[in-house]
């Protein structure tokens, strides 16, 4: 089954910048502040203090594609935790989900866009889609169009699961999405972005892609439920917080200009210090509820230790994070360092719980 190795298609795309060794020996080298380098067209990490971007640049953050994580991590870890208590997987099912929650996640990349377009917030962001394109409208349509056709994809999974609890929780995650960023509510401008993006790809997300799988019975002719379990809503809760952590992170760089147009995100509020220092209190978190969801049976074994085998990623990303939270032309990067960490996390818990209903380190 695909589960495990699909959740290996963001770290093909993200665009990390070289180890913090290496960014050392390479920066020493040069007599002037210039972007850090990466692997793909995304080569250039701050756009005010690194001159003019490439076109192909500005079209890679554009598409934030490594951010498209925060759709494949729930569905995989949720589908996962489905086949871990049943042993149900719907390829077709899946694939369909995946598309759509693409799809929703665009219409939430692109309406961003066009409300920040509207703020101000934007004015100094060429990468913006509506800055590339020049048409407000435009992106709004594009963001709306997605937004139907990832709708229809999650109504045909509703048709064919017959659980109710599927699409509510997937129309409340939608719902969140919506007053994180859209008038008349905004509520990121009033720093509630993190608790918003924890309850919608953790435990309304996962949760509801964990229902997904549910099944006709056929014999009996009814919906063969699956029940709510300890170990989706741990799963839950992990893949939530390693979320955060990517909005938490995306907030770095952006201060002055958050302040300028009136949005309070955390950062503007507390600052990059303390800022940094909660990045480190979330990874710390992170690895203990793991821990102590595995003490407690809610998490098996082999879930324990391929998670914890992501623990160097995790203090990459405290390491970057306090040694760079002053320089915004080095912390752009540190949203895809967490992208990473996402990914890899998402991926030794899917794998986790496929193993252990084989039966290896169950």
């Amino acid at each position: 089954m695909p589960l495990a190795g699909i959740a290996l298609t963001p770290l093909l795309v993200s665009p990390l910048a070289p180890s913090p060794r290496r960014s050392r020996v390479a920066t020493s080298a040069a007599r002037r502040p210039r972007a850090l380098q990466r692997a793909r067209c995304s080569a250039t990490a701050a756009s005010g203090e690194a001159g003019e971007l490439s076109h192909a640049t500005l079209l890679w953050r554009a598409a934030k594609l490594p951010i498209y994580s925060v759709a494949l991590i729930p569905l995989t870890v949720g589908s996962a935790s489905a086949y871990y208590h049943a042993g149900l997987f719907f390829t077709k099912r899946y694939f369909v989900l995946l598309t759509a929650a693409v799809l929703v996640i665009t219409w939430l990349n692109l309406s961003n866009d066009v409300y920040d377009s509207d703020t101000g917030a934007d004015r100094d962001k060429k990468e913006s889609v509506v800055s590339i394109t020049g048409s407000r409208a435009m992106t709004q349509n594009a963001a709306n169009f997605s937004l139907f056709l990832g709708f229809a994809g999650l109504l045909w999974a509703f048709a064919e699961a017959k659980d109710i609890r599927f699409i509510l929780l997937v129309i409340s995650a939608i719902f969140c999405g919506y007053v994180y960023q859209c008038p008349p509510f905004r509520l990121s401008y009033q720093g509630l972005g993190e608790p918003l993006c924890f309850a919608a790809f953790g435990p309304l997300a996962t949760t509801a892609f964990y229902f997904s799988n549910s099944s006709l019975n056929t014999s009996s002719g009814g919906a063969a439920l699956l029940p709510l379990t300890k170990t989706v809503i741990a799963s839950s809760v992990l893949v939530g917080l390693t979320t955060t952590l990517i909005l938490f992170c995306s907030h770095f760089h952006q201060i002055d200009g958050d302040l300028a147009v009136g949005k309070m995100s955390p950062l503007v509020r507390i600052g990059t210090k303390a800022g940094s220092r909660i990045v480190s209190i979330g990874i710390v978190m992170l690895y203990i509820l793991l821990a102590t969801f595995g003490t407690c049976g809610s998490l098996p074994p082999s879930c324990i230790v391929l998670c914890a085998l992501t623990l160097p990623m995790g203090k990459t990303v405290v390491d970057y994070v306090l040694k760079h939270h002053e320089d915004n032309a080095k912390i752009f990067m540190a949203k895809y360092y967490c992208v990473r960490l996402h990914a890899l996390f998402g991926m030794a818990l899917a794998s986790g719980l496929v193993l252990a209903r084989n039966g290896i380190l169950a």
